[in-house]
């Protein structure tokens, strides 16, 4: 249930108010917007009378919530959650890059390729560490060690960094770890999300393979359960019938998620499409339908990657491609 109060309420009133859905049972959750404050009721409000509520002075109106997620819902939070790390911020309506391989190598290739999507207009350095693969057979990253690459990479480009977590048990290792990622395979690993609400770092959360709008919703909402309200949601691309690209990239989630939550919505399409050669164009289609930032893998030699090379454009594709999507943001915002 939410509770939206006129402007400037009577602060007596108000806290009566609180008082009395305390008693009552009910936690609520206060978010002040730039033109509107709102309650949002989380407990059992069937026994509420809502027309009582209605008729207080404060009170412009009640609306039950149909949706199975509190926290993460617009009504809840009208407006755009912002993340800011470093000198970057996700949701401030800005078109934000993040770009890097997608398995760290080696100190020279992650500081190199550091260094070069900055200059070409990165706000973050994303690298694998721990990498889940299909294949036990294939490069599983250098873990531990990558994590601190990533970091000396950081060191030397000034970018903060991303990089994928697959266990709670990794935690530890990602204390210096600045958005820490959960891939399409946790999505729905709930004690994992469980534990990431319980720190205060942001949290970039992959859509499943197959995972609804809602099931990736509630995903987010573990999370902001705990406490962290810091969430990026991402579209990566869902599986379809069409085995010509890697994955189907989804471009309505773009703007329905952004509809019903007030988290950032980024597009991944590198693990989308497969191809390096359309990363440029779904990147555009990402950004036209309102993304607040795409994250893209950026090699010094994709042929000789050691994960995932095919996807992987070079850096100066990113270069070309970071040009034409700020003129192209330019003029569709």
């Amino acid at each position: 249930m939410v509770i939206i109060l006129k402007n400037d309420p009577n602060e007596n009133q108000l806290n009566n108010l609180l008082c009395l859905l305390e008693k009552k049972g009910i936690s609520v959750q206060k978010t002040v917007g730039v033109s509107k404050t709102i309650l949002g009721l989380v407990g059992d409000t069937g026994a509420i009378d809502i027309d009582a509520l209605r008729a207080l002075d404060i009170v412009e109106d009640v609306k039950r919530i149909q949706e199975p997620f509190r926290l993460a819902n617009r009504k809840l939070h009208p407006d755009d959650t912002i993340i800011k790390v470093g000198n970057a911020a996700i949701g401030d309506g800005s078109l934000t890059l993040i770009a890097g391989p997608c398995a760290i190598e080696s100190e020279e290739q992650i500081c190199m390729i550091a260094k070069s999507v900055k200059a070409s207009g990165a706000a973050l350095l994303r690298g694998g560490a721990f990498k889940p693969r299909t294949s036990p057979y294939s490069f599983q990253g250098l873990q531990e060690e990558g994590i601190r690459l990533l970091i000396k990479a950081r060191e030397v480009s000034g970018l903060p960094i991303v990089t994928e977590i697959t266990d709670a048990e990794q935690l530890p290792l990602f204390e210096d770890v600045d958005i820490i990622q959960v891939g399409a395979r946790n999505m729905q690993n709930y004690e994992l999300l469980k534990r990431l609400g319980k720190i205060d770092k942001p949290i970039l959360l992959k859509r499943g393979l197959s995972a609804t709008y809602d099931e990736l919703i509630m995903s987010a909402e573990y999370i902001m359960s705990g406490g962290n309200g810091k969430v990026i949601l991402c579209e990566r691309g869902i599986r379809t019938f069409e085995s010509y690209t890697r994955n189907t990239l989804d471009i309505a989630a773009i703007p329905v998620l952004k509809k019903r939550t007030h988290l950032p919505v980024i597009a991944d399409p590198s693990h989308a499409t497969g191809k390096a050669d359309l990363v440029a164009p779904v990147s555009a289609a990402a950004a036209a339908a309102g993304a607040d930032g795409l994250i893209i893998e950026v090699h010094n030699d994709p042929p000789r990657a050691l994960s995932d090379g095919a996807q992987s454009i070079r850096c100066e594709e990113f270069e070309e491609l970071s040009r034409q999507l700020k003129t192209l943001v330019k003029c569709i915002r």
